[in-house]
């Protein structure tokens, strides 16, 4: 957010070089940064819309990988535990040779023993066959992975330069940022397309290898068993082939329920798998559903703020206000945009630190429904056992969901702790936006003020006070330093009034802070108090939502706060300038009445409404009138808006007193050489 920040703070300073550097009207820069503006907004809206892809398709690929990697797994321990279960059968009709007494316990061990040792010697060569394979696969793959991905950048690189190369008029503009965000997206996805195919491809390869491995592994155990059935026993036990043939087929019969149970057994781990996998999507469906709703809060809270400024600052033009609107936007959109994805990011940290409990806690349903749907008879020890592994799941179930409302909850403040912090950026970037928009908007109308009776107020009261021999430099100079005194008292005061007016705000501003925390202190007493009925009566989810509305109502309530405090302060403001800049103008008018008075030059007489009912005592010359003065500059970067009449006391009145300093002696033709220079 800083560096967004910081690039706001760049392109704001472009309006001014246009107007430095290039030399261009303000009204030309002014549609060159709404035009900018704009262009900004598509591009922010183009990237917001891209993220949320990019967000939807990592999620997908987490979870094909996950599905991925588990069928590798379930291939991986189905070739032992199936061997087992073959190992296990030759072993109970070893066991029905042992009671018939055709087999000793020592001759059966020995048997076994060789035979197990035999097979998993095998089974161990083909397993590191098959791993040595998969590796050399991968690599394989990755580097044939590698050169299409360089290949791929060089024709997005020249499929770029292509477009970049054409000529696009400025009405163009926007087909143009819609072709070039439409042919990164298409990079994009080929590049992500390329990758998923190139990972299905792999999988598959490394699933034929496991099941290469599957068959000759059973291939191997069934030459050990029909070696051990119909080589080793009749030497061993005396038994003809004819018998130990049938052993054999016994052995095949047995064999077949059981690897009906363990292919039941597979497939309902695969399809617990499955559940979990469906109810994960459907967790981030959630969040994400939970993000949408947010950004939309955030947005339509973020336009009723900007809209009530707005619509108190009624004196700006259509255009500025658009402008205004615009900008405010253009934060808003590039504000949310980074905020989603940091919201993705925070749902993605929350699954990781709860990944591990919850793998823990799947592999404890997984064997308690295997168990318990293998042996569905169960005598009372079984039961019993079956029971406390249920209260157990239970507990564990319960502790892990209200870990996760606590790990939610945790990610949730911190998100609120930045979206006050981006919006705190966004908040004192749109009060300088503001700021210079009403300081132009003055600058025009005083602009258009001097523009239309200025020059010629100038020229006509400067021409007759210089024909005039009445004034003398002296009595110019008294009346010039009076003026500038009254300048001085004037400028004082509107300083003091605003220091005052300022103290008093922010001393309002204090008690209503006093005020509010006094309310939350009460208001956190009081949860203190229900806070065990509260524990007792109320779920997590209940706690989480009304610490939610908690949040929202204290960072609305400080909002407003915001708010009122700002109106307050330009309100106060609007009233010290107005008042300032009529006690200007009284003052100019006084100045020019006495001077005109004083050189009894026959000037228009317009008398001042305040001035009518004065006692006849009072100088007469403060009834006259001149032309209405042109508005004021800047003297303060801020407030100030004091400065010399144009024309006046910068031209004929420092003459005056210039003149002055050379005394009274001198010639009278003299004096008025030195008012016509």
């Amino acid at each position: 957010i800083p560096q967004v920040e910081a690039f706001w703070k760049q392109t704001d300073k472009a309006q001014q070089a246009f107007l430095d550097q290039s030399k261009c009207s303000s009204a030309k820069a002014a549609k060159i940064t709404m035009d900018l503006t704009e262009k900004m907004i598509a591009v922010e809206s183009l990237l917001s819309e891209s993220q949320d892809l990019q967000a939807m398709d990592i999620q997908e690929r987490l979870f094909h990988w996950e599905f991925m990697v588990k069928m590798i797994d379930s291939l991986k321990s189905y070739i032992p535990e199936e061997c087992k279960c073959r190992l296990n059968t030759v072993s109970n009709i070893l066991d029905h040779l042992t009671v018939k007494n055709n087999l000793s316990v020592r001759q059966k061990e020995e048997l076994l023993t060789d035979l197990h040792r035999a097979f998993w010697e095998q089974l161990a060569h083909f397993s590191n066959e098959c791993i040595q394979q998969s590796k050399d696969l991968i690599l394989k793959r990755l580097e044939c992975r590698a050169e299409k991905r360089e290949e791929f950048k060089h024709r997005q690189k020249a499929e770029q330069g292509s477009l970049l190369s054409k000529t696009f008029h400025i009405e163009d503009v926007h087909d143009f940022l819609k072709a070039y965000h439409e042919l990164l997206e298409k990079h994009r996805q080929a590049q992500w397309e390329l990758e998923e195919e190139d990972d299905c491809k792999s999988t598959e390869a490394v699933a034929d290898l496991y099941k290469e491995l599957y068959s000759k592994a059973s291939h191997a155990l069934t030459e050990l068993v029909t070696e051990l059935f119909l080589q080793t026993l009749p030497v061993v036990t005396g038994l003809s082939v004819r018998e130990c043939e049938l052993l054999k087929e016994e052995w095949l019969e047995n064999l077949v329920p059981q690897l009906e149970k363990w292919e039941t057994h597979r497939q309902r781990h695969w399809k617990l798998f499955q559940e979990q996998l469906l109810q994960e999507k459907k967790l981030w469906i959630k969040e994400y559903a939970l993000s949408a709703v947010m950004q939309k809060h955030l947005s339509d809270k973020q336009e009723k703020i900007i809209q009530g400024v707005v619509s108190r600052l009624g004196c700006l033009s259509d255009e500025s206000v658009n402008y205004i609107l615009q900008k405010h936007r253009l934060l808003l959109c590039s504000v949310l945009t980074r905020l989603t994805l940091r919201r993705v990011g925070m749902a993605a940290l929350a699954r990781m630190r709860l990944s591990r409990k919850k793998s823990l806690l799947q592999e404890l349903r997984e064997q308690h429904t295997l168990q318990k749907g293998s042996s569905p008879c169960q005598d009372e020890d079984q039961w019993q056992l079956q029971k406390a592994v249920e209260s157990h799941i239970l507990e564990e179930e319960e502790k892990l969901e209200e870990e996760t409302q606590q790990t939610h909850l945790e990610f949730h403040q911190q998100l609120v702790t930045e979206i006050k912090e981006a919006l705190q950026f966004l908040q004192q970037h749109m009060e300088q936006v503001i700021g210079r928009t009403l300081l132009q908007h003055a600058r025009r109308e005083a602009g258009k003020k001097s523009s239309d009776d200025g020059q010629d107020f100038k020229e006509r009261l400067v021409e007759a006070a210089v024909e005039s021999v009445y004034g003398t430099s002296n009595n110019i100079n008294k009346l010039v330093q009076n003026y500038y005194q009254q300048l001085g008292k004037i400028t004082e005061g509107y300083e003091t009034k605003k220091l005052q007016q300022f103290k008093s705000l922010q001393a309002e501003r204090s008690e209503r802070n006093r005020l509010r925390k006094k309310q939350e202190n009460e208001l956190v007493l009081k949860e203190k108090q229900t806070k065990g009925l509260l524990n007792v009566s109320s779920t997590v989810h209940q706690r989480m939502v009304l610490q939610q509305k908690k949040v929202l109502s204290q960072f609305e309530l400080q909002q407003q706060i915001r708010l009122e405090s700002l109106k307050q302060k330009l309100l106060g403001l609007h009233h010290l300038e107005t008042e300032l800049e009529n006690q200007l103008k009284e003052a100019e008018q006084d100045f020019v009445s006495e001077l005109a008075a004083l050189a009894r030059v026959p000037v228009a007489v317009k008398k001042k409404p305040s001035k009518r009912n004065k006692p006849a005592g009072e100088k007469t010359n403060s009834k006259i009138k001149a032309f209405q003065s042109p508005e004021l500059d800047d003297k303060d970067n801020s407030h100030e808006n004091i400065q010399e009449p144009p024309g006046l006391t910068s031209g004929l009145c420092r003459e005056r007193l210039h003149s002055s300093h050379e005394g009274e002696t001198e010639p009278r033709k003299n004096s008025k050489d030195a008012k016509k220079q």
